[in-house]
């Protein structure tokens, strides 16, 4: 099986390979596509500017995602438009943020061989964390770090040997440390910047285009199917 994942305006097809090693580890598999998001413009009249830039649930292209923004001034999160695709910039966010996507239908496993993919950017000294949000509402942040340096690049993030921090919803802070969280029921799953945003030009901010998440499902009670 391969995966194709859009990175600037080609396409690269990624072979999945068996895990190396013995025992027990050739017997996984990575588990197929949960979802893919690639962002959109949300609907805006007059003039294109920033305020009309600003991300809603219209900018989710996958109608079984919900959006959920975290932080002081999340609401200055904002869509634009880079090597053809949309992506979320933080440079107007003058706090530190986090967003998330949550399955409307399940919870998410990312215990085993479950994967991140998402092109990123970053520039002045700006790190993306992942985030996930547990079933008892618990947000957490992981040790995972991007930073690319101005550049788009696809990476790849494996969830079993991180260190995970609690993050405060309200003020995106991260706290204390979460030793072996249950990571088998996540509500949501995305990122966190824990730097305010430098505004447009030469400035600290982050991007991230698109998401795909390889992970088993979680039945949630009550769900719709």
């Amino acid at each position: 099986m391969c995966l194709l994942v859009v990175l600037g305006n080609s396409y690269r097809a990624f072979a999945q390979q068996p895990p190396q090693g013995g025992g027990a580890a050739e017997s996984q598999v990575r588990p197929p596509l949960l979802f893919r998001e690639e962002w959109k413009q949300p609907p805006y009249t007059g003039q294109l500017n920033d305020q009309n830039r600003r991300v809603t649930q219209d900018a989710v292209t996958n109608p079984s995602l919900e959006l959920k923004l975290y932080g002081p001034d999340a609401q200055d999160l904002t869509v634009y438009v880079h090597e053809g695709r949309h992506d979320l910039w933080t440079g107007l966010v003058t706090s530190p943020i986090a967003a998330t996507l949550r399955d409307k239908n399940s919870y998410i496993d990312l215990t085993g061989l479950a994967r991140l993919q998402w092109i990123v950017r970053t520039q002045g000294l700006h790190v993306l964390h992942p985030v996930v949000k547990l079933a008892d509402g618990t947000l957490l942040a992981g040790s995972h770090t991007d930073a690319t340096e101005g550049e788009y690049i696809e990476r790849e993030i494996s969830f079993a040997n991180q260190h995970w921090f609690k993050l405060d919803p309200q003020k995106v802070v991260t706290t204390v440390e979460v030793k072996n969280p249950d990571l088998s029921k996540v509500d949501e799953i995305g990122f966190v910047d824990l730097m305010p945003g430098g505004g447009h030009g030469v400035a600290g901010w982050s991007n991230v285009s698109v998401v795909q998440l390889f992970a088993k499902r979680s039945p949630r009670e009550g769900a719709s199917r």
